[in-house]
């Protein structure tokens, strides 16, 4: 049968080395600070309103058609700005926003935000225009001009010129033929876009006017360079220079997928948690001119981390060949799917593919009787079953419930039908979820488990696409 099931039960030997089941000489790190996707969404729509109230309070009502353009333009460009400002500030990476939030969340609020952007600075350049036009009383081609030749106005529109080549290498059809580090490189234009376009909003009217809005809005802009300037450079070389990490063994695990075991000094200073991920970048050819991120596949241990990764494209299959000795790069820990989102006694983890890396380490540490912990592991067939040994080890120590789901994707049995969950997990609706796989995988689960009765906030996912 297509979607055969296997359940743990032979006892497996002892094993002493990372990956291995050891439970209680995992660190547990203290809980961080963590900004709820509630509070975080709150405080940004607050911002928002803000920005519309210091808009609003200034407006100058007139039925002038050249009043009402030069109206929309100064709204629709102060949103902008702070538009901008959200965007850079979600992808900081502050750790209490990512770990509350999830970085998969934020990369999805960072890209819903980006569209929103793009369409208020073309809205603003578009109402600044015709508003210029109808009061010079000319056309739309000699008011822009003329504008253009004002050095603050010419700033902006290089900066939205800017963001526009950046919003279009991300656009999903462009972003699958662009190399991975040359949309990482048009995506650092960002910060010189805003750069313009915060000397373009200190001359506008709504800013100028009012001593008291120069220095919140250079206040706002400069608390965010300093998240950017503190998170994404300062902290990564800190740490560079504190845990000095080393690849120590690269140990093959099954077709195309290898275990990286990185060793450092004081990892127990990171908090990392299982479930969680850091973005690596190795210092070996071919290799160091790109961070990528991958999930923890075992507790920190001894001051070990390990990563388990599939070879899906030329950077991954690189990592094969990583020599015992080569210095890494790691910027973390990241990352939501954690046990501090459990809400229910009973838990089921629901993994797909490579997606078991985190799966794994929750599988070993998160808290439960017998019974109490499931894990179902979704592969084509048992050749891909990555890190068997260790579940099936660890099933037995802990009296937990593992199913394999193997069949095709495209077979007529559907493992991950509604009935077939709940045929596994008969109490599933009492269950919180963690889940990871691949896109598509994820998203049918997620649609089965809401199906099979399972609340939607009772779903933690994360999922990266690249």
């Amino acid at each position: 049968m297509l979607g055969h099931t296997e359940e743990a039960g032979e006892r497996p030997r002892s094993v002493t080395e990372p990956g291995s089941v050891t439970p209680a000489r995992a660190v547990t790190p203290a809980a961080p600070l963590r900004i709820s996707p509630a509070r975080l969404r709150s405080s940004l729509l607050a911002g928002a309103a803000a920005v519309t109230a210091l808009w609003a309070v200034q407006v100058h009502p007139s039925a002038r058609l050249d009043a009402l353009f030069a109206t929309g333009a100064h709204l629709s460009g102060l949103l902008a700005g702070y538009g901008v400002l959200v965007m850079l500030f979600l992808m900081a990476r502050v750790p209490a926003v990512e770990h509350g939030v999830g970085a998969d969340r934020l990369a999805r609020w960072h890209a819903w935000g980006g569209r929103w952007v793009i369409g208020l600075c073309v809205g603003h350049t578009v109402l600044a225009l015709c508003g210029y036009a109808v009061h010079r009383g000319t056309d739309l081609l000699t008011a822009g001009g003329e504008l253009l030749g004002y050095p603050a106005l010419a700033a902006a529109t290089l900066g939205t010129g800017l963001l526009i080549a950046v919003a279009v290498t991300s656009a999903r059809a462009v972003r699958r033929r662009v190399a991975h580090e040359t949309w990482r490189a048009l995506h650092l234009l960002t910060y010189l876009a805003a750069a313009l376009a915060f000397a373009h909003q200190l001359a506008g009217p709504e800013i100028a006017g009012s001593m008291l809005a120069v220095w919140t809005w250079t206040l706002l802009h400069t608390t965010v360079a300093a998240l950017l300037f503190w998170y994404r450079l300062v902290v990564p070389v800190r740490q560079a220079l504190r845990h000095a990490l080393r690849v120590t063994e690269v140990r093959r695990e099954g077709p195309e997928v290898v275990s990286v075991m990185i060793q450092g000094e004081g990892l127990d200073e990171l908090r990392a948690e299982p479930g969680q991920f850091f973005r690596w970048r190795f210092l070996q050819r071919r290799l160091w001119h790109t961070a990528l991120p991958f999930s923890l596949s075992a507790p920190v241990r001894e001051n070990t981390l390990r990563i388990t990764v599939k070879a899906a494209g030329n950077h991954t299959r690189r990592m094969r060949r990583l020599r015992p000795g080569t210095r890494v790069l790691a910027t973390g820990p990241f990352g939501a799917l954690t046990a501090h989102r459990r809400t229910r006694r009973k838990v089921l983890l629901l993994a797909g593919g490579v997606g078991i890396t985190p799966m794994r380490a929750l599988f070993e540490t998160l808290p439960g009787g017998p019974g109490e912990v499931t894990l179902l592991y979704r592969a084509n067939n048992a050749a891909q079953l990555v890190l068997r040994e260790e579940l099936e080890a660890i099933a037995a120590t802990r009296q937990a419930a593992l199913h394999y789901l193997l069949g095709p994707s495209d077979a007529s049995f559907d493992p991950l039908a509604p009935q077939a969950l709940r045929n596994l997990v008969p109490d599933l609706a009492e269950h919180d979820v963690y889940l990871c796989g691949p896109p598509r995988m994820a998203e049918a689960a997620t649609a089965a488990l809401v199906r099979a009765g399972v609340p939607e906030e009772h779903i933690h996912a994360e999922n990266f696409t690249f």
